[in-house]
């Protein structure tokens, strides 16, 4: 299924790499603030840029380690401490080790009873239908089994961010969700009954993966921390916080063992609340970013549907420098609507701060 990320700009790449190149066409160090899945990063690096990515979301920063830093797989050469892999003339380390980790017997643990029909859900009154039972207890014995192997430094963090990537990924072909994990489907779909698998990663072999930087944390915390030629920012536009639509595999990425809140299941998560999705607090974030962080030029995506009217935004930016911007249409589907496609407006607005 491959990740349903709410304001994806996985295919507006091309048109945003365009224009960072109209902005400024000698730009090598890019910031990509509110880095999401890690893919505008990794066609960033694709380009041959220097990249400095940060996301509030853990799964975010494993997500940027592999599209970052990784052209290959790494070695895993720790594998000969696990009872049970042998070495192998025709297969990689890296696929001994998820052999290793699919084999595993399952676990009724924490996925198979907060997030199967079978367990025992806490906070709710009628068990949560996210995972088959089969599938929830065969996350929980290979998420347990990858942090214990980092634990005992059997495998690398660059080898954890890997198998966590790999993990989220597998999870999210299985899960039994319309799109985002905000909640489950009442029926089992037929592709949440296949059995969770873990497939090795195709690795990007364009550009370099040296000199790049990957943070996790609040934008506005660490943009004074950071320089570059142009602050790539993409943020959220609507009321729906990443950290509750996303929470499953965040604590896939956290490796811990949160309350399961509510009928939806949800971790606590207002540790990793955006002000981006407050109308009244937006502004604050952005003059803090933009005034804090090392860099002449802002791009930054938006779009009709965001929370302050795009007139209104680019006014409010105006303060901060000289303001263009670029209108793009998209045609998207409109489930409510019979099928019908309507026309979507985003927008990228270019901040030349004074």
């Amino acid at each position: 299924m491959g990740y349903r990320y709410i304001g994806s700009k996985d295919k507006l790449s091309e048109i945003i790499i365009s224009e960072i190149l109209k902005i400024d066409k000698n730009a090598k160090h890019i910031i990509d603030l509110m880095a999401g899945t890690g893919l505008f990063s990794l066609a960033l690096r694709e380009n041959g840029f220097i990249v400095s990515a940060l996301d509030v979301m853990t799964y975010s920063y494993h997500h940027l380690n592999f599209h970052l830093f990784m052209n290959c797989y790494p070695n895993f050469e720790g594998i000969s401490h696990i009872k049970g892999i042998k070495k192998s003339n025709s297969l990689s380390n890296y696929e001994l080790i998820l052999n290793y980790l699919n084999e595993l017997e399952p676990i009724k643990g924490y996925f198979y009873n907060e997030f199967s029909p079978e367990g025992k859900a806490s906070n709710t009154t009628k068990a949560r239908k996210y995972f088959t039972p089969e599938n929830a207890a065969k996350i929980d014995s290979i998420r347990n089994e990858i942090k214990f192997l980092k634990g005992k430094n059997i495998i690398t963090d660059k080898e954890h961010s890997l198998l966590i990537h790999d993990l989220i990924m597998a999870t999210n072909d299985v899960a039994n969700i319309a799109g985002t994990y905000g909640h489950y489907l009442s029926k089992f779909v037929k592709r949440s009954e296949v059995p969770v698998f873990l497939k090795p990663s195709r690795f990007s072999t364009s550009g370099s993966i040296e000199g790049h930087n990957v943070y996790l944390g609040y934008a506005e915390e660490l943009s004074p921390s950071l320089s570059g030629d142009i602050c790539y920012i993409d943020p959220p536009y609507i009321k729906r916080q990443y950290a509750a639509n996303y929470h499953i595999l965040e604590t896939i990425a956290r490796e811990d063992f949160p309350e399961a809140i509510g009928e939806s299941g949800l971790r606590p998560w207002r540790d990793q609340y955006s002000n981006f999705c407050s109308k009244l607090k937006i502004r604050e974030s952005f003059t803090k970013i933009i005034e804090g962080v090392n860099c002449k030029h802002i791009l930054i995506s938006y779009s009709e549907d965001g929370l302050i009217p795009i007139n209104e935004l680019t006014a409010f930016l105006s303060k901060f420098g000289k303001v263009s911007r670029k209108d793009i249409v998209y045609k998207r589907f409109k489930s409510n609507d019979s099928k019908k496609e309507s026309k979507l407006h985003e927008y990228l607005i270019h901040v030349a701060k004074n």
